[in-house]
């Protein structure tokens, strides 16, 4: 059995004040569509616009910006230039657990070089300010005559706005400017924003190079060795050298790539004979798209020098061609994810998806004990947010700034269309805020919704563990709420039967090289086109969300991989134990059951099958007491990340290829021959077992195979002459005999069998 892990990375059921568990705090309830995290209570203000402003000169203008003031805390909105009749549209969030005062102001100023000119003021008590709760519409701005500092109203000037109290649910959350990022400029407010991000729908390219016709070879005293190259982005393929070594060259090679829409860069394909004999450009959106994999019609498209894209008009008297059978494969899912970890297993087109069976919703509360991540004026700080995926659909928190312990409290949800997949969340620190850096990971969690009741509320704290240079280290907590809510559950139990993948990865699959380039390039494109959002995802944080790089090798993973194995034919290995002291009569009254429940089953043999289905039964019963109660989580001591040496540690970060030192690289080298000698041993120890059988009937020792042949032979005749049920019988008996009549040696099978030839004696 696995030792359990240290209680520091274990995974802590928690109690939130959150309306989804029935725990609803001064009994005012958040809306349905928030009910998995805290209330938080917000003031806002939204600044609209402003009219008839005075002006500072003769000619009446004046560069207006406004200034909302509730305490210490101070947004200012951008300033316009000459300009009486400004429009702003700003919303300023204020948390109420940080209110510093008993009214807010809203200020406008003229922006001057020196010191900014006092224009006028609108004054709100905090206590007259109404309180708005979703669904209700959104709170009418109004129009207010500005007043001077002594409080008297101006002759002209009036501003826009509208101040209401608040939770999370509003709708001007997301875009707000919050004042627990007051630190954080103008033109970082955008980088800190909470976003929804949506992956690009990515296809399969299937080319099929069938020939080509009339290539014109600079070299003509030699036949040509022409090959096709096919360029899609910063994808490159290219076919073997056509066996038919003329003008006319055959392949019929397929040839696979990745797409995303909108697809944005054509097909360009040459064929080449140490140079370019002609190419052309094909724009994916005029191909052909697949559903299933009945054949597409083929095309010849001509090969020049100087090629333009498909479709443009141009006359050629005489040109090379290419027969090609090209389409967009449709029926396959396009794999950006580890298969173990994979969010969605729909095929690609739409036309081929069912209907959702599920809803998934994801609470992000808070976090707790984060690792500082790097230095501000001298102190640790930590800029936090959480990512989710899911599916096509990516969420991404707003960034707590300079806090160990942020909260977030969003709450964001997703369509399920199989059971069968997983949700990852990580938390990375924003590098974006100084100096542009890169966002460096803190921690992930992952959860698999078929290990999820439907219908119930999961509130864990997940330790965020992070494998370092240095070692395992536990970077913090993160505290989620989780409810997987069932439409159908017969369409969800369906779903167990059907394939885990579409259709086309059974009917056309793709080998296992295939699958790791195409997913390599899948993972690209998802990181660049995420990349070009606003707020960027940055490629590190798509890439560890993503887990690419996680099929390198290291010795840690390959331990941890083979005490699972262990692991599991641990049973098997238990049972062979129990058995051994069945035959042994360790426990007399159990073998003597055991021998009436063998005659038993020997004579009526049509309880064999019924008994090991309700033994199984009986067993899985019997361990429902002692069910999970709560989500698999990470653990150290199954990824033997506990006791990992530094030189493993070292070994599993370094880059692919190397960049460590010839010494280094050596002493792995022969570390690694070692390791493989064992599995050397163990793989040929396999193969001369099964070379034994086979050696029983090939006549390689003819003594043997003759001893073996005749013994077939008696063996035929005596159970032909005997019962069945006779045979068993002594069978049994014979295996269950008491220690008295056995003796340490060998038995006779045994000794016949070890004694077999191999071709062991055959290897250099």
């Amino acid at each position: 059995m696995q030792r359990p892990q240290p209680e520091e990375f274990s995974l802590k059921e928690t109690k939130p004040k959150i309306a989804g568990s029935g725990v609803i705090v001064g009994g005012d309830k958040l809306t349905c569509t928030y009910d998995l995290v805290e209330q938080m209570q917000y003031l806002y203000v939204r600044v609209v616009k402003a009219r008839h402003l005075p002006g500072k000169d003769v000619t009446g203008g004046c560069d207006p910006y406004v200034e909302v003031k509730l305490g210490n805390y101070k947004g200012i909105t951008k300033h316009f230039e000459k300009k009486s009749n400004p429009e702003w549209n700003y919303v300023f969030a204020f948390s109420e657990d940080r209110l510093q005062a008993s009214f807010v102001e809203v200020v406008v100023k003229d922006k001057d070089v020196v010191l900014d000119d006092f224009i006028g003021q609108v004054r709100f008590e905090l206590i007259d300010v109404p309180r708005r709760v979703p669904p209700d519409s959104p709170l009418a701005p109004q129009w207010y005559r500005l007043e001077e500092r002594k409080g008297d109203k101006l002759k002209h000037g009036e501003i826009m706005l509208a101040v209401w109290k608040g939770t999370q649910a509003d709708e001007a959350f997301p875009d707000a400017w919050h004042s627990d990022a007051a630190s954080v400029g103008s033109e970082g407010i955008s980088k800190i924003r909470g976003k929804v991000y949506l992956s690009p729908r990515l296809w399969y390219v299937r080319v099929n190079v069938i020939e080509c016709q009339d290539l014109l070879p600079s070299d003509k005293s030699k036949p040509p060795e022409v090959f096709v190259k096919v360029i899609l982005g910063n994808q490159a393929l290219k076919t073997k050298i056509s066996p038919s070594r003329s003008v006319n060259p055959m392949w019929n090679e397929d040839l696979l790539f990745v797409a995303a829409e909108p697809f944005e860069e054509p097909l360009v394909i040459t064929a080449e004979d140490k140079e370019i004999l002609g190419k052309c450009l094909l724009p994916l959106q005029s191909l052909h798209r697949r559903l299933d994999n009945k054949a597409v019609p083929s095309r010849w498209h001509n090969l020049e020098k100087h090629a333009v894209v498909e479709g443009e008009k141009k006359e050629t008297k005489f040109a090379s061609r290419i027969h090609l059978r090209i389409c967009l494969d449709g029926g396959y899912h396009v794999l950006d994810e580890s298969t173990h970890y994979s969010s969605d297993l729909r095929p690609t087109s739409k036309q081929l998806w069912k209907s959702s069976i599920g809803l998934l919703e994801l609470g992000i509360i808070s976090a707790t004990g984060l690792s500082p991540m790097k230095s501000k004026d001298s102190r640790a700080s930590t800029d936090a947010y959480c990512v989710a995926k899911y599916g096509q659909k990516w969420v991404r928190t707003r960034t707590i700034i300079d806090s160990f312990s942020p909260k977030w409290n969003e709450q964001y949800t997703w369509e399920v269309f199989d059971p069968c997949t997983m949700i990852t969340i990580g938390v990375f620190d924003n590098g974006h805020l100084h100096g542009g850096g890169k966002d460096s990971r803190i921690g992930k969690v992952r959860i698999r919704l078929s290990t999820l009741e439907t219908e119930r509320v999961y509130t864990h704290s997940y330790p965020l563990i992070v494998l370092q240079p240095s070692g395992v280290k536990k970077m913090g907590e993160v505290q989620l709420a989780v409810r997987f809510s069932c439409s159908s559950y017969v369409n969800m139990l369906h779903k167990y039967t059907q394939p885990l993948l579409p259709k086309m990865h059974y009917v056309h699959p793709l080998s296992v090289i295939q699958m790791d380039i195409l997913r390599h390039h899948a993972t690209q494109i998802v990181s660049i086109r995420l990349s070009r959002a606003e707020p960027p995802l940055k490629k590190e944080v798509v890439e560890f969300m993503l887990d690419v790089g996680s099929h390198i090798w290291s010795v840690r993973r390959s331990k941890a991989n083979f005490f699972r194995i262990t692991n599991v034919i641990g049973s098997a290995i238990a049972i062979g134990k129990w058995f051994d002291q069945i035959c042994h009569w360790k426990n007399p009254i159990t073998t003597i059951l055991i021998h009436i429940l063998y005659v038993i089953l020997v004579l009526y043999p049509e309880l064999i099958l019924p008994t090991i289905f309700l033994y199984l039964f009986f067993i899985g019963i019997w361990r429902y007491r002692w069910k999970p109660r709560h989500p698999p989580h990470m653990d150290i001591r199954l990824s033997h990340a506990d006791a990992v040496g530094p030189d493993e540690l070292d070994e599993e970060f370094d880059t692919f290829p190397t960049s460590k030192s010839s010494d280094s690289v050596r002493m792995r080298y022969d570390r690694l021959r070692s390791i493989a000698g064992r599995i050397q041993t163990v793989v040929g120890d396999l193969a001369t077992q099964g070379e034994r059988l086979q050696s029983l009937l090939n006549w390689r020792d003819p003594r043997a195979s003759a001893l073996f042949v005749t013994f077939c032979l008696i063996s035929a005749i005596v159970l032909y002459v005997m019962p069945f049920q006779v045979v068993a019988l002594l069978t049994g008996f014979y295996l269950l005999r008491h220690p008295r009549f056995r003796h340490k040696l060998p038995s006779m099978p045994s000794n016949f069998f070890r004694r077999l030839p191999a071709r062991t004696d055959c290897m250099l």
